[in-house]
């Protein structure tokens, strides 16, 4: 069954990564983006109730700060970290995620994310969520973890990682053009077959999904790349790129 809701991938950039943008003074044009899909903001003086999700780091309180100073005065933020669970002062997983407006996951080890967000059925809440309409953004591990695998530093050297959530079709790269080997390795491993073919994204770039079909590439960055990754047949694979639209 194709899962209903919006989700964004971020390869990279948002307010994690300003300075992919060609004004990291101002606000993320990807993260402007993403707060546009809310049609009737839950928050207190009419903004969106944006919850980050900073699993994959380890729920760092550095991140968090940065998240609430990316959305200050644009959005009621929270977060909702699985090692502080207190914090939640008595409500479910599923009842906060179900009272936001937008789930916005952070980068780190997708596969550390993996194992915590189903032992807690934080995997679970959040399909609930986005059938119920919160939109979900992730960059990075938070990228990967919506697909069916993923190219992933989790376990030191890049590897591909065939376990993710599938909530989107095939598999996933990001930082394609920030981080070295990213591309000789997700090119290996989709031609290999350790992986299905992808989706791969350069920093500052983002896929906008909605019920599972892909809506558009977009970029807070001139020149920022999302490309479709194939097997050639032969043991390698090649790339197709997407249009992708200048925000």
């Amino acid at each position: 069954m194709t899962q209903r809701g919006t989700i964004f991938t971020l390869g990279g950039g948002g307010f994690s990564m300003p300075e992919v943008r060609p004004d990291p003074e101002r606000p993320s044009p990807l993260d402007d983006l993403v707060l546009a899909q809310v049609a009737r903001p839950r928050g207190a003086g009419g903004v969106p109730r944006v919850c980050f999700v900073p699993t994959a780091s380890g729920d760092s309180p550095e991140y968090a700060e940065r998240f609430h100073a990316g959305f200050a005065g644009r959005a009621e933020t929270s977060v909702l970290a699985l090692f502080r669970l207190s914090d939640l002062e008595g409500r479910s997983l599923r009842e906060h995620v179900l009272a936001q407006d937008v789930v916005y996951v952070g980068g780190g080890s997708t596969a550390n994310l993996l194992a915590l967000w189903r032992l807690h059925g934080l995997d679970v809440a959040l399909r609930d969520a986005l059938a119920a309409g919160v939109v979900v953004a992730g960059i990075s591990a938070g990228m990967n973890c919506w697909f069916e695998g993923s190219s992933t530093d989790s376990f030191g050297p890049l590897a591909p990682l065939a376990d993710g959530l599938g909530l989107l079709p095939g598999s996933a790269c990001p930082h394609y053009d920030g981080e070295a080997e990213r591309q000789e390795s997700f090119r290996a491993f989709v031609g290999s077959g350790a992986l299905p073919a992808g989706w791969a994204l350069d920093d500052g770039v983002a896929l906008h999904w909605r019920d599972g079909e892909l809506l558009e590439a977009v970029t807070e960055r001139p020149g920022g790349r999302a490309l479709r990754v194939r097997p050639d047949g032969a043991g390698g694979a090649v790339e197709e790129p997407l249009a992708v639209r200048l925000l």
